[in-house]
């Protein structure tokens, strides 16, 4: 919860900052995000990589390990869908391109506001905070209304590290390992569904 609300602080910090123009003239290259998402990208490859019980965890699963990744994917894709056939003035591709940011807000906002222009890239922005946010904040709710499953699937990408914790305390133990290879492969999946979308 607190690593959210520092990402909505540092957010509003930013818009302040643009809005009153008090970042000096060098921090304006708009290709700077794209260089910090290369570290980021580097530094989660890293992370996960470096893992060695995550491999060894999901060895002992079958191939239904694969059905609630899919499943979350192919329900935020028909969500989002939904939404850009009643959104005016947003295509259904546009409206998919912010859905199939999963959660993982650094690497969406920055592609859609490169492709599409930044004001999707601030939709795609919020609407993955609010993902991550209701995902922490609902957590018990959901296990109780929808079974130990529904968290992992409500963070999207984020399973494998913000909303981590509020699954494990929730969810149980048992499902750390599923819910860092959902987001895993949810993580993989982003790059490819946007460069489709």
């Amino acid at each position: 919860m607190k690593n959210t609300l520092l990402i909505l602080l540092c957010f509003a910090l930013g818009l302040l900052a643009g809005y009153f123009d008090l970042l000096p003239d060098w921090a304006r290259n708009p290709q700077y995000p794209i260089y910090l998402l290369y570290v980021l990208m580097f530094l989660v490859g890293l992370s996960v990589g470096g893992d060695k019980t995550l491999a060894s965890s999901l060895q002992k699963q079958s191939y239904r390990l694969f059905l609630l990744p899919i499943g979350t994917l192919l329900g935020t894709l028909i969500g989002a869908a939904c939404i850009g056939w009643l959104w005016p003035g947003v295509s259904v591709r546009e409206s998919l391109a912010v859905g199939s940011g999963m959660g993982y807000y650094s690497l969406s906002s920055i592609l859609i506001s490169h492709s599409h222009g930044p004001e999707l890239g601030s939709v795609a922005l919020m609407s993955n905070i609010f993902r991550e946010l209701l995902t922490l904040l609902s957590a018990p709710f959901l296990v109780r209304a929808f079974g130990k499953l529904a968290p992992i699937a409500a963070g999207g990408a984020t399973s494998m590290d913000i909303t981590l914790p509020a699954i494990v305390k929730f969810s149980g133990k048992e499902y750390a390992a599923l819910a860092v290879f959902h987001g895993v492969i949810l993580d993989a999946s982003v790059p490819i569904l946007l460069g489709i979308f």
